[in-house]
């Protein structure tokens, strides 16, 4: 992937090829399941197995995590799976989602097939039990630990066996939906029509204003020293730059002005795109600024000294969200852990440079 701005973003990293030609032919599906190449990605309650590392102790997303971690996912072999998700797509058995194949570094085909399958507890017991140091690990928690490619079908895996929990029937009328495309489409067994796997797009923005410093809320669902830039779901009808203008003034009276895309990231919990934004403050934009006092409790201004400041006492984002990426654009570049924070030199042209859950400040 490129190294502008996208590649810095934990969920928006992949290195698969998703195939799409071959997810509608089933002869083609049945014999990449059946090579030996072939590995699956296995899912539990929407935690995948690895086969080192394991969710940080004590960490929820929010600050620093533990330093110097590595997590790799086990792709396992079809044959590893157990009797019990043996007869994928009917039924009786789980979903055999076709994630594509993968690519190395140079992103060319490597020939090595991908799917996902979710499991069972009993099964995901076993999985653990089968194999030292195996652990089911949560894909916020651990991103920023995982490779490209880990991180890029991880993402993709979640993201559509979400959609799969929800629709096991038909939105028309009902009736019980079949698996077709390599779990990429349900059909309606009454009306038979297809179903596709759906977004959420919802934008998150870093406001500026004219002072150079960041605006900055805390979600009523969160502990008071947690704060994160403004977010919400683009309504029907409404364009990204109108959803980010209308969502800022919405949660902080603050008016924005000119709001510029500066890249996205899936969020598949559970089915989210947050689109990134920049802005600045509109003249007299600031004026009325105030929580709005049902999703966002407090606003805080912070300049990049404020940011840093080891004595602030709040919590940022954590490095898998958007959220954070945009504080550190707008910074300058990474934001250090707390204790090493004291020592940080601003970049020269950080004043220049201004080239981040939905529904309220939010990780995203």
């Amino acid at each position: 992937m490129s190294r502008a701005f996208p590649s810095s973003l934990p969920l928006s990293r992949h290195r698969i090829d998703r195939d799409h030609d071959t997810r509608s032919d089933p002869a083609a599906l049945d014999r990449l399941w059946s090579s030996d190449r072939a590995r699956v990605l296995v899912l539990n309650r929407g935690l995948a197995l690895a086969s080192t590392g394991s969710d940080p102790e004590g960490w929820d997303g929010f600050g620093e995590p533990p330093a110097n971690r590595r997590t790799e996912l086990a792709l396992l072999r079809p044959d590893e799976l157990g009797d019990d998700t043996a007869d994928p797509d009917t039924a009786a058995g789980p979903v055999r989602l076709y994630l594509g194949i993968l690519l190395d570094t140079d992103d060319r085909p490597t020939g090595a097939p991908v799917f996902a399958i979710t499991v069972p507890d009993a099964r995901a017991d076993a999985l653990v039990a089968e194999r030292p140091g195996a652990a089911w690990v949560n894909l916020r928690l651990v991103a920023t630990e995982l490779d490209d490619s880990a991180a890029g079908v991880f993402t993709e895996a979640l993201a559509m066996m979400n959609w799969h929990a929800v629709s096991s029937h038909c939105p028309r009328c009902g009736a019980t939906t079949t698996v077709e495309s390599g779990g990429w489409v349900r059909r309606c067994t009454v009306e038979g029509v297809e179903l596709f796997p759906r977004t959420d797009a919802a934008v998150i923005v870093g406001i500026v204003d004219a002072e150079e410093r960041l605006l900055l809320g805390s979600n009523a669902l969160w502990e008071n020293n947690r704060y994160s830039l403004l977010a919400g779901f683009v309504e029907p009808g409404e364009s990204l730059e109108a959803a980010a203008i209308r969502e800022i003034a919405e949660e902080s009276g603050v008016v924005i002005a000119d709001p510029e895309y500066v890249g996205s990231q899936p969020w598949p919990f559970p089915a989210s795109l947050m689109v990134g934004f920049m802005a600045r403050v509109a003249e007299d934009g600031a004026a009325g600024e105030r929580p709005d006092g049902d999703e966002i409790i407090d606003l805080r201004w912070f300049s990049r000294e404020e940011i840093v400041d080891p004595d602030n006492g709040i919590l940022l984002p954590g490095p898998s969200s958007i959220a954070r990426a945009i504080i550190e654009r707008w910074y300058g570049g990474p934001l250090l852990p707390r204790e090493t924070a004291s020592a940080v030199v601003l970049p020269a042209d950080a004043a220049a440079d201004e080239r981040p859950v939905p529904s309220g400040s939010g990780e995203g």
